[in-house]
């Protein structure tokens, strides 16, 4: 909502910038990268502490093993994942110089191929790669904070968290594998650069290698889920994310880039007897090392291990056997059991309705710092722009008050709460999700909706003794459901006056209406003028 007239006014501000700050080059400079981010897709990072499985799950997203995921010096640096017509690598230097990089590809997986150079020397790298999903989605991967690398953590910070400026990044997708003290230290830092003022929450939260919490067992992902939902309502972390989901990133990646080949040993093991395949799945080990009855080889087996985990090969032997007959049908049944696709509609519910004004929001922070480091005369409109963007940008408002909700409880009565934190976008910002009817509900049906909805808020919002609190929730609430109903054109029809016999009024005590007592009137004046003609009359001729 609003997102068409929340560029547009960005957009003035830059070009009223442009002109304020004319002939100063760098502050052009910024200018110009601003005016990119405001036209770019959203800036996603993957972030969480090493070892979190940060790009596996990015591989899994883009659907193509692009990051690197060994411990070399690509896993250190900043690396870039955006949309390109044609494959090119780029690497920017600390020292601001640029250069290309080959591009090599190895068993399906690209190779970085630095040059020689360590990773204290490269400031980032930028892949751009032809990938569908790439056409909305910045992806960024990041090192792993907490390192042992402490020049590592700190490139991560620097760019995510940095201590004058707005974050580089519009939102995060954050990895844990358990819930540290420096996760939420993070997350802390994410949300008060990212944010600002707002305080808005533009982080999800991934409990990352899920298939281990339940030691690689079938059910491992129901017991992760319960893990997840536990976090969900953890006074800290609520307040820093709008989610946590359980993802098992290892199947996620094998599944979405799943070889024939693969499938075919797959269905070899499915193939095998009871006994005989329970006792080569019982452990890592055993899988890898044992000379159980299989046609397949040691090395093909290892292979498996390492693309898929135990928990992957245990999960597609199921799969199969329960009746999946191609490689395209196991690849969906293991993604829809990874976790992936409950994150990326996560994703896609909460930050892409939003991307307009989350880019905004950087770009908006990133002019009031230049206002503040390079003060300059005829800048007053773009101040005044600042404060109608903060004052009005209602999604940011609708993500502070979901994390609010999500930690401490909206100042409502349960109901009310609940039903203020679906309004608010909590399951989703499309009109249908935030007033709680099917999606397929015909438009007669979301305009009713909507306008029972800000009656029913207006009374709420009217209520006398109503703590401040509540009342700004009611606004926000009510500002809303208005948008809903602008977007969907809910208008009423004017009702006709109510009949009300008002006192000292137009109507009289019979309930007569205004003409009726002109006609009254009308007639009493005629008969008062023939009773005095009548009168003068008589006394002209008088009986007798």
């Amino acid at each position: 909502m609003m997102s068409a007239s929340v560029l547009s006014e960005t957009e003035d501000l830059l070009r009223t910038a442009r002109a304020a700050y004319a002939g100063d080059r760098e502050s052009l400079a910024l200018i110009d990268q601003l005016e990119t981010r405001l036209h770019e897709p959203l800036r996603l990072a993957v972030a969480g502490m090493v070892k979190a499985g940060k790009s596996t799950l990015l591989n899994a997203l883009l659907g193509e093993r692009i990051a690197a995921t060994d411990t070399g010096e690509c896993t250190r640096v900043v690396t870039w994942y955006r949309y390109s017509a044609t494959p090119m690598i780029t690497m920017h230097l600390r020292n601001g110089h640029v250069e290309r990089m080959p591009i090599r590809r190895e068993h399906g997986r690209l190779l970085f191929d630095l040059g020689g150079r360590t990773a204290e020397e490269i400031e980032w790298i930028d892949v751009g790669w032809p990938l569908d999903g790439l056409a909305s989605l910045i992806l960024i991967d990041t090192p792993g904070i907490a390192s042992l690398s402490a020049d590592a953590s700190a490139r991560t910070m620097r760019f995510l968290t940095p201590e004058d400026a707005p974050s580089s990044a519009d939102a995060v997708v954050y990895l844990m594998r358990h819930l540290h003290g420096s996760d939420v230290k993070f997350l802390e830092a994410f949300r008060d650069t990212a944010a600002g003022a707002a305080q808005s929450v533009c982080a999800v939260a991934v409990l990352s290698r899920s298939d281990e919490v339940g030691s690689g067992r079938i059910d491992s992902l129901l017991s992760a889920r319960r893990v997840a939902q536990r976090y969900e309502r953890d006074g800290d972390l609520a307040a820093l994310a709008l989610g946590v989901v359980p993802v098992a990133g290892l199947l996620a990646e094998g599944a979405r880039t799943l070889r024939e080949s693969e499938y075919i040993a797959f269905r070899e093991l499915a193939g095998l007897a009871r006994d005989d395949r329970e006792r080569l799945l019982v452990s890592a080990d055993r899988f890898t090392r044992s000379s159980e009855a299989t046609g397949l080889s040691i090395a093909v087996r290892e292979e498996l291990l390492e693309r898929f985990g135990i928990f992957g090969v245990r999960l597609a032997t199921a799969i199969i056997r329960g009746g999946v007959a191609s490689s395209s049908d196991l690849s969906d049944a293991m993604v829809q059991q990874s976790g992936l696709i409950e994150l990326q509609d996560l994703v896609h519910t909460q930050f892409h309705p939003r991307a307009q004004t989350l880019k905004a929001r950087g770009v908006v922070l990133q002019l009031e710092m230049l206002l503040r480091r390079a003060p300059r005369t005829g800048t007053d409109g773009i101040r005044a722009g600042i404060e109608r963007f903060t004052a009005s940008a209602h999604m940011l408002t609708e993500l502070s008050l979901l994390a609010e909700a999500r930690s401490s409880g909206l100042p409502l009565a349960t109901e009310a709460a609940a039903d203020a934190e679906r309004i608010l976008g909590g399951q989703g910002v499309a009109a249908c999700a935030r007033l709680g009817i099917d999606d397929d509900a015909p438009a007669a049906a979301v305009c009713d909706s909507v306008l029972t909805q800000i009656d029913r808020w207006r009374v709420l919002s009217a209520d006398p003794v109503a703590e401040r609190a509540a009342l700004a929730v009611c606004a926000a609430v009510l500002r809303s459901l208005s948008e809903i109903a602008s977007d969907v054109g809910a208008t009423r029809p004017l009702l006709p006056a109510p009949d009300i016999d008002a006192p000292a009024g137009p109507g009289d005590a019979t309930g007569k209406d205004a003409a009726e007592q002109s006609q009254e009137h009308q007639r009493g004046l005629r008969r008062k003028k023939w009773l005095k003609r009548a009168a003068l009359g008589a006394e002209r001729h008088p009986l007798g």
